[in-house]
């Protein structure tokens, strides 16, 4: 039996063109109208969930969950594939509704959502992290770079060191390390410049571009019912 449920609006929030068109087509066929994508700023039209996405973003106490919606009431909920408790618990006391790893299939993101909009707080880790045949996309998935590695080279191309890139994504020093050596041998470099360069020329600095679809800038409305004379 089909569900009758309207869908819910969805803005999804990152800074990467790459990624959030990858979150938005792996939700195309769930039960979800995705109204907003685009870079980190406040959201302008009316939805259900803000959707942030951490891929290359500010973690844990760096970042204004409020800031995204301002006075449009909607929920925010974390999607990431970070999965530190000390993150979820800080992202949660900020205010957001949910935490849910990338790992999880796109019916389990909507009844996740679902249950945010009933007034739900969730919490989703999933299992650990897919490798580079996982669903959406990311700068560097034709590469061969993981999410995880990707995240990280981001990062690099950001100019982050190596301590301030484990600090913000709550990994060990010599984590980070690993996963910049074995990104370096997939792009084929050796040093931290020409992993920068090869990072601005494949997508890894973060888009400004935003896009709306002005067909849903407001949420439709709800025919009254009209009394019969």
């Amino acid at each position: 039996m089909t569900s009758s449920r309207a869908p819910l609006r969805l803005a999804i929030v990152d800074d990467y063109a790459v990624v959030v068109a990858g979150v938005s087509a792996f939700l195309a066929a769930e039960r979800i109208d995705v109204v907003e994508i685009g870079a980190s700023v406040p959201v302008i039209t009316d939805v259900d969930v803000v959707l942030y996405d951490t891929f290359g973003q500010v973690q844990g106490t760096g970042v204004d969950l409020e800031d995204f919606v301002r006075d449009s009431g909607a929920k925010v909920v974390v999607y990431s594939w970070n999965l530190d408790p000390r993150l979820i618990h800080q992202a949660i006391a900020a205010g957001a509704r949910g935490y849910l790893s990338k790992v999880l299939t796109g019916p389990q993101v909507v009844d996740a959502l679902e249950r945010v909009m009933r007034g739900e707080v969730v919490v989703r880790a999933g299992d650990m992290e897919t490798s580079a045949d996982g669903e959406g996309d990311w700068p560097g998935r034709e590469a061969g770079l993981t999410p995880r590695e990707a995240e990280v080279i981001a990062l690099v191309t950001q100019g982050l060191t190596n301590q301030e890139i484990a600090d913000r994504v709550y990994l060990g020093i010599n984590t980070i390390k690993t996963y910049i050596r074995t990104a370096y041998r997939k792009m084929d470099v050796t040093r931290r410049s020409q992993a920068v360069l090869w990072g601005i020329a494949h997508g890894f600095q973060p888009d400004t571009l935003r896009s709306i679809d002005p067909a849903l800038l407001v949420r439709p409305a709800t025919p009254s019912r009209t009394p019969v004379p």
